[in-house]
């Protein structure tokens, strides 16, 4: 189902207050026609009670406190075309301001490249909020075949030196990317949080704008696909006895436990609950389908559960089954939701990732939703196991000695070269940038050979995002038909229009860049040029 709600232009963007590819035709961007003119923004911060009302906005409706970024643009006078190239190539003015010089040069271990700081391809981070460097707003990184400068300063966008911009997925604005692209310039995608934070992602047109992606899709040049996963040693973490777990339901505890303050989100699974409740007792925590107040105070605060304070994980480990649902549908998209649940030993109810048998212990550790008609259907097999221990106790195997059978999960957690909590290897973020860093490199000297020798060295193939790097499906309801579902539904007038609203973001982004637009903010024009053409919103 496509949304046809109208496209709202009063305003740009909206961030919660907590956090939530055409190939490329003429190499690596497309030909930049004229000079981008500096735009001129205004950030408007607006703190606001929660207002349903506001702009009729229904994304208003999930957080009390947000702030509305409003940008506004204004086109300076434009250069002549052929700047565009003095600009991209000019080398000393850009630089001089930022004083890459005063960075030492030092050559990192297994890394033989001797060049000075002057001499490195330069990679920019284009978020402000995302740069894995303290201080400063600039770093030499030496990584495993070359070596890097890196930025945060936009300053540098346009040096001949600049070779890959670096996107964060969930701060990708299309009516303020870097335009025009620039054909000695590969776009990278940063990604690794809810599909929901940006599903521009989610489209062909959106992800096939990048040349190399992090995502928590497999296929993703750089995975990150098990983030969450510390080690082989979290999961195998021991559960609490199941006798005592019998007991603490004697006491008054139920079988299954859900625990959820975000609600209204793409995967719908408030509803999905409400119906479950209805076969089986849940105790809910937290601010969705609330029926039960935690024992104090101190668990209550999120930051408690976020750092899996031991109070707040000893508390959930009493219940038999834990609720795991994610906030968006999308394969490989594995949470702390999951992950948690299997390191205390509280058999995971989970809905997320359709592919995330790939990734379990073993074929006995969770119980799938989707595996089973109705809710009703669920809440059955979940009272059998509940009152039959040797049954339940299955699902616990896992933990036992060579109980992890799964040898993919194994071998994916030897080889990845990044760490979680892991201060003996690197951090994901300088992970993905040494990644862009030696693919750049390794395509200055293709392109270098092929410019020496272009009858026998072919110029370096260009590489393209595809689908499955992203490749998001449409949200869809957690129970029953969205024909049931009543118009004024708080997530039937939010999520399937913000999707495929996103698509008209996509589209109208990646005609910018055919055309060689200059101004970002011109999107707006060419989402209404489309549907002009096409007759209707996606």
């Amino acid at each position: 189902m496509r949304g046809t709600g109208a496209w709202r232009f009063c305003f740009v963007g909206v961030e919660e207050g907590a956090k939530e590819g055409r190939e490329e035709v003429t190499g690596w961007g497309l030909a930049a026609a004229g000079c981008s003119p500096q735009s001129l923004r205004f950030y408007i911060i607006l703190r606001m009670k929660q207002s349903k009302s506001f702009l009729e906005l229904p994304h208003l409706s999930s957080f009390g406190v947000f702030l509305v970024w409003i940008c506004l643009y204004s086109s300076h006078a434009q250069l002549h075309p052929n700047s565009m190239e003095m600009q991209a190539f000019e080398t000393a003015s850009v630089l001089s301001e930022i004083e890459f010089a005063t960075v030492s040069d030092y050559r990192g271990p297994g890394n033989n490249d001797t060049r000075k700081n002057k001499e490195l391809p330069i990679i920019l981070w284009w978020s402000t909020s995302l740069f894995p460097h303290f201080p400063g707003d600039r770093e030499r990184i030496d990584c495993a075949n070359f070596s890097c400068m890196v930025t945060n300063n936009r300053k540098v966008q346009l040096h001949k030196r600049t070779k890959s911009i670096i996107f964060y997925g969930t701060d990708f604005r299309a009516y303020e990317v870097p335009l025009p692209r620039l054909p000695h310039q590969t776009w990278a995608l940063f990604h690794e949080e809810s599909p929901m934070n940006n599903f521009i992602l989610s489209h062909l047109p959106g992800i096939r704008m990048f040349n190399y992606t992090a995502t928590f899709r497999r296929e993703s040049n750089y995975p990150l696909t098990l983030q969450w996963l510390p080690s082989l040693d979290y999961l195998t973490n021991p559960a609490a006895p199941v006798h005592e777990k019998n007991q603490w339901r004697l006491e008054g505890f139920a079988p299954v436990l859900y625990m959820q303050s975000h609600c209204d989100v793409p995967s719908d699974r408030d509803r999905y609950v409400q119906e479950l409740m209805k076969y089986i007792q849940i105790d809910s925590f937290g601010k969705c389908l609330n029926n039960k107040d935690l024992p104090n105070s101190r668990l209550e605060d999120t930051s408690t559960a976020t750092m899996e304070d031991s109070e707040f994980m000893n508390f959930i480990t009493r219940y038999k089954f834990h609720l795991a649902m994610e906030n968006g549908i999308c394969s490989d998209y594995m949470t702390e939701k999951l992950w948690r649940p299997l390191h205390v030993g509280s058999v995971p109810v989970y809905r997320g990732s359709p592919t995330v048998r790939d990734w379990m212990p073993n074929n006995y550790s969770i119980i799938l939703i989707d595996d089973f008609p109705s809710p009703k259907h669920l809440a059955e097999y979940l009272i059998f196991l509940d009152q039959n221990d040797d049954e339940y106790l299955k699902y616990l195997e896992f933990k036992s000695p060579g109980g992890i059978k799964n040898s993919i999960l194994v071998e994916s957690l030897e080889k990845r070269e990044w760490g979680v909590n892991d201060m003996s290897k690197p951090n994901y973020l300088n992970g993905f940038e040494c990644y862009v860093c030696d693919q750049e490199n390794e395509r200055m000297l293709l392109e270098r050979a092929h410019k020496n020798s272009p009858t026998t060295v072919p110029s370096p193939q260009v590489h393209i995002a595809s689908h499955s790097h992203m490749g998001c499906p449409q949200p869809t309801p957690g129970f029953g038909n969205v024909n049931e579902i009543t118009e004024n539904d708080s997530w039937l007038s939010m999520w399937p229009q913000d999707y495929w609203q996103s698509l008209d973001q996509a589209e109208g982004l990646e005609a910018m860049i055919l055309k060689n637009e200059t101004d970002p903010g011109r999107l707006w024009n060419y989402i209404q040029d489309i549907v002009t053409k096409t007759g209707s919103h996606h």
